[in-house]
This record gives C-alpha cells, structure tokens and sequence, in this order.
C-alpha cells in the first residue's frame, strides 16, 4: 500500500488567479532551480557558439528540447519522490555494480570539466567588468561557492538558488535590446532546418547535452529527497509514496523551470546569431570575448547584461555540478549524505565537492580554452545523456521500485523520444 503523505494545507482564496498563484508559489522548488542551472555557463556558451556559426537556424530547438527536458526531469523528480532516494540508489538496486560505477565515474569527469569551465567563464565575465586579473576570481569563486555548499543548510542554499535564477532574465532584455528580424525569427523557430555537416551535427548534439544533461538528472531525484528530508521525513521507509497533490505539484515545478531554461536558450542563441553572426563573428573564444563583441552591436548596456548573467549563474550552477556527482557517489558506495548534514556527519561526500571544484580551479590555471571545454562538455553530456536515459526509463515503469506509482505512458513515450533523438544526433556527427 503506498503511504500518504500530508500534503500542504492551501488557504482558501477568493478568486481563481489568486488560487492559481498561490498554487505556483507554493510549488517553486527544485525544478526550477535546476531548469535555471540548465542555463549555465556551459549552456551559455554552447548556445552562443550556435547562433554564432548558424545564425538562427537552430532556433526551432527550443521547441524540441522544451517537452523533452521537461519530461525527462519530471521523471527523475517522480523516480526520487516515489522511491524516496536518487537515481543512483535506485540504479543500485537494477544494475550491476559495474555498470553504475562507469555511470558515477563519467559523471564526475564530465562534471569536473564542467565546474573549471564555468569557472574559467566567470572569472572571465568578472574581469571584463573589473578589470582585475581573472585567476583571482577563479579562486574567489571557487572558495565562496564551496564555503556556502558546506556551511549553509540545504534549505538556505535552495533559497539562495531561487533568488539566482532572476539573473537569466539578462539575456531576454539584451536581446530585445539589440533587436531582431522578427519575421525571420518566426520562421526560423517553427520550420526544422537540419544540420548539413560534422561540426552542425556536434552543435546540435552540444546543445541537446546541455539542455538534457546528466547532472541534473541526478541532481533533480536527490533534490526531491533532500526536500522530503527538510520537512521531516528522516528515513527511506518514511520518504516512500507520493500524493496526487505533490506529484502535481512537482510536475508544475519542472514544467515552469523546463519553460523558463529554453526560453533562455532562445533568447542566448538569438542575441548571438544577430550581433555576431550578422556581423561575420563566428568563432568565440572565451566567454570574454563573446560579451565584448556584443559591444559595438549592441552596446555596454547589453554587453554588460550578458556579462552579469554568466557570473550569476554561474553561482547557480556550479553547486549543482559537484552536488550530483556527490549524490550519485554516495548512493553507489553507501556514504553519508545530504546538504542538509554538517561536515563531520558527511565527510567523504562533502570531500568530493571540495576535490572537484579544487580540481576544477587547477585546470583553469593549466591554460584551457573556456569556451572550447564548455562546449566539448556539452557535446560529452550529449552522447552520454541518452545511456542514462535507457536506465533511467527501466527504473521509472519498474513498479516494485516505483511502489506501485511507475511512469506514466505518455512521460515514458516522451522520455523514449528523447533518447532515440540524442542516439540519433550522437550516431549522425561521428558518422557525417
């Protein structure tokens, strides 16, 4: 028998709208916060290098990457709410040890890389607006992001991460700023152009990776726990069984932080392809340099805007990144866990955050190309994505792990789409 959980208790309210914002308010949580993170600094610049070389013709992805990613992550949140544990715990109990260290292992890597990317990306951003060399702001950086993920409780860093998602609102006022053709846009967006070559091919492929990426597929399920585990429910047996209610509720959450991610996107590819494809600036080297082009096409106010965005969510992001592969690492070899514990009560899982950012700064002081390693991440995360996919699809309609609430038909249909598209794309650039 599946437990009921005690759902809110909802004033009554006076009016429908009123109803109906209270209802949205009171399901902001985790899926918005990792449809922001969605929108990292990896994100940024994988979608600037598109709307750079192509222009707007992939534009018409936002329209794709929106139901997929929104189902995908319903999922993973159904899947950590249902079981009462992440998507490593669940994979645990389904696959071999094998399989599931390959998954963690690859994760971390891809995570790592991602985390001295972003670094490098914002550092970059600080510098141009300061003027001081951006090693310091690597540091500083990282030492502040690493601080607050082991000092503060997971209930203050999630109210900090919602209060970080406002600074992606940067990129649709910059892009309204700098304007547009908005008859070409319009079409652009509702009619598929294909890519023709390799390099389209791993664009694409880039930009399903960080748009359906695998941290926040773990990242969403251990949220959901943790989230269970602030309002009480200490143990598995407790967190077991889902309400209607919060099950809805949830669905809303994603659905709202999947919109708001790939709205983003839009805007971030749009503003790239008309200042700097329209001007013939198709190769970006750093995320620098992609905010300094914008200048003489769309001004310091713009340029200023987009800088600030990437600095901010870059503070979103990065917990998220070493979060999920301390979450999945943790469930894999049986660590205390959780953001809601303090140093001494989980030191192996708190020393792999700290390890993975420190070894992220490292990287950044070897002399790596930002925007090269944010956008090989993505297409990295592209190709392993679809892999986590076909797991995450058995655990989801398997019912004894599920207890009796599996997937729906139509969310594993639409997650199965998703992972034949990012097969698909993977298999088209190495085959191109």
């Amino acid at each position: 028998m599946i437990r009921k959980k005690q759902a809110p208790n909802a004033a009554a309210s006076s009016s429908p709208t009123s109803r109906w914002l209270r209802l949205l308010a009171k399901s902001i949580g985790p899926g918005v916060i990792t449809g922001a993170a969605d929108d990292d600094p990896s994100g940024i610049a994988s979608y600037s290098v598109a709307g750079a070389q192509l222009g707007t013709k992939l534009l018409w992805t936002a329209l794709l990457t929106w139901p997929l990613m929104a189902s995908v992550q319903m999922m993973c949140a159904r899947i950590g709410k249902v079981t009462g544990q992440g998507l490593a715990g669940n994979f645990k109990q389904r696959f071999p040890r094998w399989l599931l260290l390959t998954f963690v292992l690859a994760l971390l890597a891809a995570n790592t890389i991602n985390i001295a990317a972003d670094l490098a990306g914002m550092a970059d951003a600080a510098a141009m607006l300061s003027g001081i060399n951006s090693h310091w702001f690597v540091v500083t950086f990282a030492v502040l992001i690493s601080w607050a993920t082991v000092r503060l409780q997971y209930q203050q860093i999630a109210n900090v991460l919602k209060w970080l998602v406002l600074v992606l609102f940067a990129y649709p006022v910059t892009a309204f700023v700098v304007g547009a053709n908005w008859g070409q846009v319009l079409r652009d967006t509702l009619v598929p152009s294909m890519p023709h070559s390799r390099s389209e091919w791993a664009t694409l492929v880039a930009i399903l990776g960080t748009t359906i990426s695998p941290y926040l597929f773990f990242w969403q399920a251990s949220e959901e726990v943790e989230e269970e585990k602030s309002a009480g429910q200490s143990t598995l047996a407790l967190r077991k069984g889902a309400t209607a209610e919060e099950l809805g509720i949830r669905n809303i959450d994603v659905g709202v932080g999947a919109f708001f991610s790939n709205m983003v996107m839009f805007f971030i590819v749009l503003t790239a392809a008309i200042t700097l494809n329209k001007h013939g600036i198709v190769n970006i080297e750093t995320s620098r340099q992609a905010a300094e082009a914008l200048r003489p096409f769309a001004g310091n106010f713009a340029a200023t805007l987009f800088t600030l965005g990437i600095v901010g969510v870059g503070f979103l992001a990065i917990p998220t990144l070493a979060g999920s592969a301390a979450y999945a690492f943790a469930e894999t070899l049986g660590w205390r866990q959780g953001l809601n514990k303090k140093l001494r009560q989980a030191r192996w899982f708190y020393a792999l955050i700290l390890v993975s950012t420190g070894v992220g700064v490292a990287l950044d002081f070897i002399g790596i190309n930002p925007v090269k390693a944010l956008y090989w991440t993505a297409v990295i995360n592209g190709l392993l994505a679809p892999f986590l996919l076909v797991a995450i699809l058995i655990v989801a309609v398997d019912k004894k792990l599920m207890q009796g609430q599996p997937s729906s038909r139509l969310g594993w249909i639409v997650v199965a789409i998703a992972t034949v598209a990012m097969f698909a794309a993977g298999v088209a650039m190495l085959v191109v």
